[in-house]
């Protein structure tokens, strides 16, 4: 946010203006100088630092917002909606009251939202949701230990694959590399660029090459982070041996674009399971489908609203 001449410290609340409308909350860094060209999207402003009665107001929402969902529930039961009401906020100007859900298949919602703007005379919004935004919003702890990166700081879901587990060489063993979600975990994006980069200068496990000491031999294993290589040589008596070389003492076809894990290969300590592969193209899919139903209810914003 902009903070629009206003004096500002940890910890402040403050009136902020969103795409929502006008918002409660809280400063969690210090004031940082960013080059407005680098920005991508448009930065809304602080509007004032809150008073006493705008701490009131924001309470008193809270505590409506939990009457809301209660009442969500009971209108959606009667109804007889297969969907899972997951949150309700309202906005600090109290102009729009929005509800997250999460439903397998589409659900029609107008006469849900009709009778909830009837209680609450305001603007209702029903935002169905993936199952990454339902993780998000909860929040947990990840395998790694810590609190989950899209609970704490991630703004945006960016696509994942299974490629990328190839490409660091990681486990394809579903319970190692799926999060909380259910999905494949989103960690696996953050060194993705490094390892491209790094699995570019190396070759193919079994693929040919020369050795600087003048043996030809093929690749058995790779350490992509030491960029070293394991060589299984033969001999001039036909004896064979395994020698580590540093990919530089190394000479073979180099390409565009090389991963150190071909498609659908398993790793050296284990077998890929077929059910394993299926089920993590079924996590690739869904998350891609998450994605595409998010553009779409981004698309329709203006539909949703009674």
């Amino acid at each position: 946010f902009n903070i629009n001449g206003l004096d500002l410290d940890k910890k402040d609340a403050v009136i902020v203006e969103t795409e929502r409308g006008e918002q409660y909350g809280i400063v969690k860094t210090s004031v940082i100088n960013i080059d407005q060209t680098l920005l991508q999207n448009e930065v809304k402003n602080v509007l004032r630092k809150a008073t006493k009665e705008d701490e009131k107001q924001n309470d008193t929402n809270i505590k409506d917002s939990i009457k809301a969902l209660e009442d969500c529930e009971r209108i959606k039961d009667e109804l007889g909606l297969d969907m899972k009401i997951l949150s309700a906020s309202f906005t600090f100007d109290r102009k729009q009251l929005l509800f997250n859900f999460l439903a397998d298949d589409r659900v029609d919602f107008r006469e849900l939202a009709k009778r909830l703007a009837a209680i609450y005379r305001t603007r209702i919004e029903l935002r169905q949701i993936g199952v990454r935004d339902e993780t998000k919003l909860i929040g947990g702890i990840g395998i790694c230990g810590r609190p989950l990166c899209c609970h704490t700081y991630l703004s945006d879901f960016a696509p994942v694959s299974i490629k990328m587990a190839k490409e660091q060489n990681l486990s394809l063993n579903p319970s190692k590399i799926s999060g909380v979600c259910g999905r494949l975990m989103c960690c696996l994006k953050n060194e993705e660029e490094a390892y491209e980069y790094l699995n570019a200068k190396l070759p193919h496990i079994n693929e040919d090459v020369k050795t600087i000491d003048g043996y030809n031999g093929i690749v058995q294993s790779v350490s992509v982070l030491k960029q070293l290589v394991k060589v299984i040589i033969t001999k001039d008596n036909d004896e064979k041996e395994v020698r580590e070389y540093h990919v530089d003492d190394l000479k073979f076809e180099k390409s565009a674009s090389r991963t150190s894990v071909s498609p659908g290969q398993a790793l050296p300590d284990e077998e890929l399971d077929e059910n394993a592969l299926k089920e993590l193209e079924q996590m690739e899919k869904g998350d891609i489908e998450d994605m595409t139903e998010e553009e779409e209810q981004n698309k329709k914003y203006k539909n949703n609203h009674y």
